[in-house]
């Protein structure tokens, strides 16, 4: 005779049913727990402060409800702190329904700029340094960019070199001068008034 007792099998209760590990991948989502509801509602108020700071050409963009927009409105000529509190509570509450992600791209975009103007300022920084180095870089750029003043372009180039080539005192940073920034400037400004290709 076997008097061994059964393993006991690995699981736990659930709304009043026991769910074996197996089960826990095919079980069915259900609606989303008040921990999980706090949670969001915690991140929509937080995201409605963010709001707050943002440009208006950003808000403009996001396409915000018209009472959205007057709670936000509100909130910013508010300063005692109990009624600004009440007043991000409504905000919050104004956010729930609506989708959040172009709004988090907003707040992104504001604190760290969008990829196409970083994108853009580390090109003209590239043909800034290029058009110091070569000359026939300068040729290039004239191809690619003819409308650009091309003897505004070779001065500030020869003196972006003059200062470069100036001696320094051992030990500083190497320091531009003007004419390095206004290179800078000037193929930005080629770079986007050119039409795109």
């Amino acid at each position: 005779m076997n008097n061994k007792n059964p393993k006991p099998i690995k699981g736990y209760w659930s709304n009043g049913r026991f769910v074996k590990p197996e089960e826990i991948a095919l079980e069915e989502v259900g609606p989303p727990s008040k921990t999980q509801l706090k949670a969001e509602a915690d991140e929509k108020q937080a995201l409605g402060e963010a709001l707050l700071t943002l440009r208006a050409d950003l808000i403009a963009r996001l396409d915000l409800p018209n009472k959205l927009l007057d709670a936000l409105k509100e909130a910013k000529r508010i300063t005692h702190f109990e009624g600004r509190r009440r007043q991000m509570l409504y905000i919050g509450k104004l956010m729930r329904p609506l989708d959040i992600e172009p709004i988090r791209a907003a707040i992104d975009e504001q604190a760290n700029g969008s990829a196409d103007l970083t994108l853009a300022l580390h090109l003209a920084e590239q043909w800034r340094d290029k058009l110091i180095a070569s000359d026939e870089v300068l040729a290039q750029w004239m191809t690619d960019y003819p409308d650009t003043d091309s003897q505004q372009l070779r001065a500030l180039i020869r003196q972006a070199r003059k200062d470069i080539a100036k001696p320094e005192t051992p030990g500083e940073a190497p320091r531009h001068g003007k004419s390095y920034r206004e290179i800078f400037q000037l193929v930005r400004l080629a770079m986007k008034q050119a039409p795109s290709a």
